[in-house]
């Protein structure tokens, strides 16, 4: 399983070199102090387990188990890339404990462990190295670790390098490197805290004091000393990237704090940085599949998509699981309601458009569609999701009496720079043809906060002067803000005379931040001659990440004859222009 002779070797090559007898004989010693024969014997009873096969073996072995409450195992991301922070009390069957426990919802995760564990061969493929010890990590395993994570994996690391110590305040970590917060901020992956209590013998503590490498190998015979244990651990929502980077903190401060966060996990006590709730795990694809299979096909695409119209009633799996998604992608963007699913109210009386991927058996994206008329003579306007962001007036009756209320619209990641919004769009297409008496499209674009106060503010000013011939009878309930001196600037900016060059100012300044227009915007801008789309009163919504939405409509009276011909014209729905 693993060669004392070769830690030596490895660790201390000059050492084994001129010493070649002293070192055979320290290898022997280290063998009976770390019980080799024990481990031996384990690995002749399993010589065919890896892994986590190993890993289950070695929890059974040592009748070791980690406890937590059910609730709490939920806010382990099940998809999407995951920095998993603990503290490290008993430096051995915790790790393992651990690992076995976040692999039941992510069997892509691995721990970061030193090069002695690296030595016990059967867990190498589970593990990504670094050398707590001596203090160095060679670029090759940063390397693995950062690709790791840029593959939507889940890494688990105990940052203290080091099993606890006891100290004046009780059995507590040392201070923790600040290498995780920098891996963790370079893939802007969230970091999920938990602890773990528990504790070594009265004796590893004394002879820590008096001899701390000592102490570090002793901590084998300390996992002897586990036996028949359950110990107990508390998991704390995730804190996104955009929370611990959103101050002036160094990595180092931000290690300290998370340390802090986490014992302070461990009381019970209020939470140092702001969370969210985790994401909610997928439903069935079975299940999914087969509601849809009952519902209203619009069309099909020629790679495999379909599109369904369908209801929460119908449908409450696929409505699940259509708010997961939601709020999966709107996270993305810094958006999202902070909850493990995107569902509201309005969910209950709208429709729900719905992309299926007939091929990976997945929503590839949806729109939630409202008929106004309909909503508001049920149950009066408040029945629609915009009259909770914005005030209408008498003059909005004649769009709303013909209007059809857009929102929710989504296409998840792995669908995105594709074919999914224009698939959407022809579904939609299908649905206007079936209700000819529907003129407007309407409903909130948003814009995410990481485009900070002043592209936001560019934007509604581009949008604001470009597309505002409809007169609309509407006013934001949170109003968004433009202050004059930046609204003088813009308007320098932006003419209002020329709209390309416009829109190549706008661009221009938001390519600075590394961001595009929101795609919504383009597509809402480009699908109508430009006096038959409006933006206009833009709000902040506090419930929804502090997005800033702007209320969009769209007359189909006016849409461009190409983008009529592919949306309101043609039955079949494929890939092609």
């Amino acid at each position: 399983m693993f060669n004392t002779h070769d830690i030596i070797r490895t660790r201390y090559p000059e050492f084994a070199n001129r010493h070649r007898h002293t070192a055979s004989a320290l290898g022997k010693f280290l063998g009976m102090l770390l019980y080799k024969q024990r481990f031996e014997q384990f690995e002749q009873d399993h010589p065919h387990l890896t892994g986590f096969d190993f890993v289950e073996a070695v929890l059974r072995y040592f009748d070791f188990h980690i406890r937590l409450r059910e609730s709490e195992r939920a806010r382990i991301p099940s998809t999407g890339k995951a920095v998993i922070v603990a503290n490290h009390p008993i430096g051995s069957l915790d790790g393992i404990a651990l690992l076995h426990l976040v692999r039941q919802v992510r069997p892509d995760v691995k721990v970061v462990a030193n090069d002695i564990l690296m030595a016990i061969q059967p867990l190498s493929e589970v593990l990504l190295p670094v050398d707590n010890m001596g203090g160095r990590t060679a670029r090759q395993s940063l390397m693995e670790i950062k690709q790791h994570l840029s593959s939507e994996g889940a890494l688990i690391i105990f940052p203290a390098g080091e099993v606890s110590r006891l100290g004046a305040k009780g059995v507590k970590d040392g201070p923790w490197s600040a290498g995780f917060v920098k891996i963790a901020a370079a893939a802007s992956a969230p970091i999920l805290p938990i602890f773990v209590k528990g504790r070594n013998s009265l004796f590893f503590y004394s002879l820590s004091f008096l001899a701390k490498p000592l102490s570090t190998l002793w901590l084998v015979r300390e996992m002897f000393k586990q036996n028949h244990r359950t110990i107990d651990a508390r998991i704390g929502c995730p804190i996104p990237a955009e929370v611990y980077k959103a101050n002036h903190f160094s990595a180092q401060q931000l290690a300290h704090l998370f340390r802090k966060h986490v014992y302070r996990l461990g009381r019970g006590a209020q939470p140092l940085f702001k969370s969210v709730e985790t994401v909610a795990p997928a439903e069935s694809k079975l299940l999914v599949r087969r509601e849809l299979q009952a519902c209203t096909a619009l069309g099909s695409t020629q790679d495999g998509k379909t599109i369904y119209l369908t209801t929460m009633t119908d449908s409450p799996c696929v409505m699940r699981e259509i708010a997961r998604l939601r709020e999966l992608t709107f996270r993305l963007i810094g958006e999202g309601t902070g909850l493990p699913r995107d569902m509201d109210r309005y969910d209950r009386t709208y429709l729900q458009l719905v992309l299926w991927d007939d091929i990976e058996h997945e929503i590839a994206g949806a729109y939630r569609l409202g008929r106004a008329a309909d909503l508001i003579r049920e149950s009066g306007p408040e029945a629609l999701y915009t009259h909770s962001l914005f005030s209408y007036g008498p003059g909005m009756q004649r769009f709303l009496d013909h209007g059809l209320e857009l929102g929710r619209s989504f296409v998840q990641p792995k669908y995105q720079n594709k074919y999914a919004l224009d698939y959407l769009w022809s579904g939609l297409g299908a649905y206007l043809r079936q209700h000819p008496e529907i003129r407007y499209l309407f409903g909130p674009a948003s814009m995410s906060r990481l485009y900070g106060s002043e592209g936001i503010a560019r934007m509604a000013n581009f949008f604001g002067t470009h597309h505002n011939a409809l007169d609309l009878d509407i006013s934001a309930r949170n109003p968004f803000t433009i202050e004059a001196d930046a609204s003088n600037r813009f308007a320098a900016e932006f003419t209002g005379l020329d709209y390309d060059q416009d829109y190549e100012t706008l661009k221009d300044a938001l390519a600075e931040r590394g961001l595009p227009v929101p795609v919504l915007f383009k597509h809402y801008a480009n699908v109508a001659e430009r006096d038959g789309v409006a933006f206009t009163a833009f709000n902040i919504d506090p419930d929804f990440g502090d997005c800033v939405d702007a209320f969009v409509l769209v007359d189909l009276q006016r849409l461009k004859p190409r983008k009529r011909k592919r949306y309101l014209e043609r039955e079949m729905i494929d890939g092609s222009d």
